[in-house]
């Protein structure tokens, strides 16, 4: 067995010289914290969104905790969660005192459906978080369709910049509160951090106050306009959620090197799809992974776990013991005791976490990395044949 020397990360950052130099000009300005880079960071970010308005914070976590919180979300209400996502999804309900409510997702998007959602409902239905797992943009039109007026879409899309809606438009632009990660293998990374993207004005100023304690001006203003900084005025009670500027600089760079990123994700996803194809056990992919409705964050695929010896866990770990950092994404909510309405029988998603892995995909990875993976997973599935 020939395994390569280092160890291959599902997903690594692309950060050149560029980025370098971009942080240590603000080092070097003595202005670290949230500032003018930040400012410049949300504009940009804005335009590339199709958003009117966009407020960066410290992680993703906190944009969907804002954007719940925005929307009246409190003790007793109900959010409607897929239960094949990340733990933050749910946990921004739980933080309020809210109840996610765990529904079933699409054997082949692994997105939430109208369907699951409407099965969900309830009079307590405040807000449906809608996950774009993997990075596909989920149809909220249709999701909207099925929902009261008075209940909220909050969108996560953690997993999703870059995507685009069927109809062409970037997921950002849709209206509703949407969430974004710029966490450290994310396709835009600043190491940590995330963003809301929103349409309305007075939303936005509320979330910049909230993010910063809910002081009317933040630390910037106050240093610009010096007058501000004599009697600080509180807006309500608020939070330790800002960005720096030393993210933003990393963030500016990123987000002008997306094309570059895009079509080294793209080639990679192809040669996966192409090279896992010709196995004698090929497996299955998610839908639309290689046309602009997806970003490529995570490339999942579904194992045969029926015509296998062995489990998908077994098979993570031998990947990894050949270098290849394999992963699982994720366990399902649902079936975790520390949610209140754990124990929900969602079949699909019960199905899915059964067979789901996740390779390695990023804008560091080369299509020589990418041979190294498909060979060794094609290799694993012969041997694991019944």
């Amino acid at each position: 067995m020939n395994v390569r020397g280092d160890y291959l990360a599902f997903g690594k950052p692309n950060f050149s010289d560029e980025e370098i130099a971009a942080v240590t000009a603000v080092i070097r300005t003595g202005w670290v914290g949230m500032g003018p880079q930040t400012i410049a960071f949300e504009a940009e970010l804005a335009s590339a969104l199709g958003a009117p308005h966009v407020v960066t914070l410290n992680s993703c976590t906190s944009a969907l905790f804002l954007a719940l919180l925005d929307h009246g979300v409190g003790p007793g209400d109900e959010v409607i969660c897929p239960s094949l996502t990340w733990c933050a999804s749910a946990n921004a309900a739980v933080h309020l005192q809210a109840n996610p409510v765990f529904c079933d997702v699409d054997g082949d998007s692994m997105c939430l459906t109208p369907a699951s959602v409407a099965a969900k409902l309830t009079p307590k239905t405040k807000a449906v978080m809608v996950v774009h797992y993997g990075g596909l943009a989920a149809d909220v039109a249709a999701i909207r369709a099925v929902l009261p007026e008075h209940v909220a879409i909050i969108e996560d899309a953690a997993h999703a910049f870059g995507a685009k809606f069927a109809d062409g438009r970037p997921v950002g632009s849709s209206g509703n509160l949407t969430c974004f990660s710029f966490y450290a293998n994310k396709n835009l990374s600043t190491a940590e951090g995330g963003a809301v993207a929103l349409f309305d004005a007075d939303r936005a100023e509320r979330m910049r106050a909230l993010r910063q304690h809910g002081l009317s001006s933040d630390a910037w203003k106050r240093y610009v306009h010096p007058q501000t900084a004599l009697l600080p005025r509180f807006a309500e009670v608020g939070y330790k959620m800002n960005y720096t500027d030393l993210q933003a600089a990393l963030g500016r760079v990123q987000l002008k090197r997306q094309p570059e990123f895009v079509e080294r994700r793209l080639a990679i996803a192809n040669y996966y799809r192409s090279a896992l194809g010709k196995s004698s056990m090929p497996v299955e992919l998610q839908t639309n992974v290689t046309d602009e409705r997806h970003s490529r964050h995570l490339f999942v695929v579904k194992l045969p776990i029926d015509r296998m010896r062995s489990s998908r866990d077994a098979m993570v770990l031998a990947l990894r013991e050949r270098n290849i950092g394999a992963s699982i994404h994720y366990a399902p909510l649902h079936k975790l005791s520390i949610y209140p309405n754990a124990g929900a029988v969602l079949p699909e998603t019960e199905r899915l976490c059964e067979r789901i892995l996740t390779l390695p995909i990023s804008a560091s990875m080369s299509l020589g990395d990418a041979e190294y993976v498909a060979t060794h997973v094609n290799q694993l599935l012969q041997l694991a044949a019944r």
